[in-house]
């Protein structure tokens, strides 16, 4: 049964000011992270106050969503942003990379555990379990918005976008089943004992194997040869995850 989408991404507007689902989205998956954080430290016996889990989470989030544009700007589309530059800070037009953000995230996260003398594998395997729900999250508010869609499709559950041409895959919806899997995953690989940086493997692995497969009903972006950038990105992606499994063994 093809689905229309007609959802208003725009939950209320109040004195010209919109409050949009994937914003709260946003916030939940923050407040979600900010519990889980130091419950998981606590069940692993790391040393991770509420207090310093919170500076983390801001700084991380700071630089993912930096990072996220920057890769948009020079990365994605440098020649436009090059040619109008007072575009690249127009972030609420849309326009962030999940490669971007990731990157950024864990940079910002090596320096903080270096300043605050903590063992930055440990910490990254607690923070990405939550990450990979707020990914999973985040892709449902791309679906509310109607952004990020598949390519055109037959399938029975093709859905139309008011925004596209015929009817598409929801890629959104399968990007965040993906991310749910590996979420509980990664939950379930935490009960168990491993080497710090274990569960920070599995993601990358996890992650860019699926994604490379999902990006074959995505609308491409951007072509490099055969491969689309976002499937190039999770080639390195992949070999980033390998080559940190390796390392462990």
């Amino acid at each position: 049964m093809v689905f229309y989408h007609n959802i208003d991404p725009v939950l209320l507007k109040i004195a010209g000011f919109e409050i949009r689902y994937y914003g709260l989205i946003i916030v939940l998956s923050l407040i979600l992270a900010y519990f889980m954080l130091p419950y998981l430290a606590k069940k692993k016996k790391i040393n991770l106050s509420k207090d310093k889990a919170e500076n983390l989470l801001f700084y991380a989030t700071l630089s993912g969503l930096i990072g996220a544009r920057l890769f948009i700007v020079f990365i994605y589309y440098p020649s436009y942003y090059l040619s109008n530059p007072l575009e690249i800070f127009k972030i609420w037009k849309g326009g962030v990379s999940f490669h971007g953000a990731l990157l950024f995230g864990i940079i910002a996260v090596y320096l903080f555990c270096k300043k605050h003398k903590l063992k930055f594998l440990e910490i990254m395997d607690l923070l990405i379990i939550p990450t990979a729900l707020g990914f999973a999250l985040g892709r449902i508010g791309n679906f509310l918005n109607g952004e990020l869609y598949g390519r055109i499709t037959t399938v029975p559950w093709a859905v139309k976008f008011s925004a596209a041409e015929g009817f598409r895959h929801p890629s959104q919806l399968y990007e965040s089943a993906k991310n749910f899997l590996i979420f509980f995953t990664l939950l379930f690989l935490n009960k168990k004992k491993h080497k710090p940086g274990f569960l920070l493997a599995v993601f990358l692995i996890m992650y860019s194997v699926l994604r490379f497969f999902i990006e074959f009903v995505r609308e491409p972006e951007i072509y490099i040869g055969f491969l689309t950038m976002g499937q190039v990105l999770n080639i390195l992606m992949f070999i980033a995850g390998i080559y940190l499994l390796k390392k462990l063994n």
